[in-house]
C-alpha cells in the first residue's frame, strides 16, 4: 500500500506548503461563489484544464473542457453566486510541488491538481461533477 509523500522540509515548512494550497482553494472557491474574476484569475495557471465527463442528447459520455478565460468570464458574470457558499477541502497528497486536493462544496465534487511555480501555487488541471445532477449520471 502506497503512502502520502510529505513535503520535504522541517515541519514549520510542511505547515507553510500547506496553508499556501489551502489559500489557493480558498481563492478559487471564494472567487466562484463572490463573482471575483481577478481573484480566480490569480489562483488559475493560465493552461488550466478543468473537465468534467457530460452526456450528449443521446447518452453517449464524451469529456467536455474549459480553461482559465472561461472560468474567469463565468466568474465576472456571477455564475457562482447563484449557489450557495461553502466546501469541504482534503489535502490529499502534498509531494514537493504538487499537490492533489479534493473538494466538495454544494454543487460540485472537484479534484484539483496543484502546482507550485516559483513562490506561487496555481491550479492547473480540475476534474469535476455537479452534484445536482448526479444521479442522472448513474
Amino acid at each position: 500500500m502506497s503512502r502520502p509523500t510529505k513535503p520535504k522540509g522541517t515541519t514549520v515548512a510542511a505547515a507553510r506548503e500547506r496553508a499556501a494550497v489551502e489559500q489557493v482553494v480558498a481563492d478559487y472557491y471564494g472567487s466562484w461563489f463572490e463573482g471575483d474574476p481577478e481573484r480566480m484569475r490569480s489562483a488559475l495557471h493560465p493552461q488550466l484544464a478543468k473537465r468534467s465527463v457530460e452526456q450528449d442528447p443521446g447518452g453517449k459520455p464524451y469529456l467536455d473542457s474549459i480553461g482559465t478565460e472561461y472560468m474567469v468570464e463565468a466568474t465576472a458574470q456571477g455564475a457562482g453566486k447563484k449557489h450557495p457558499a461553502g466546501h469541504e477541502v482534503v489535502i490529499l497528497d502534498i509531494d514537493e510541488d504538487l499537490a492533489t486536493v479534493k473538494v466538495v462544496s454544494t454543487p460540485y465534487v472537484e479534484y484539483l491538481h496543484v502546482a507550485r511555480f516559483g513562490d506561487r501555487w496555481q491550479i492547473v488541471n480540475v476534474l469535476w461533477r455537479s452534484r445536482q445532477d448526479s444521479a442522472a449520471h448513474r
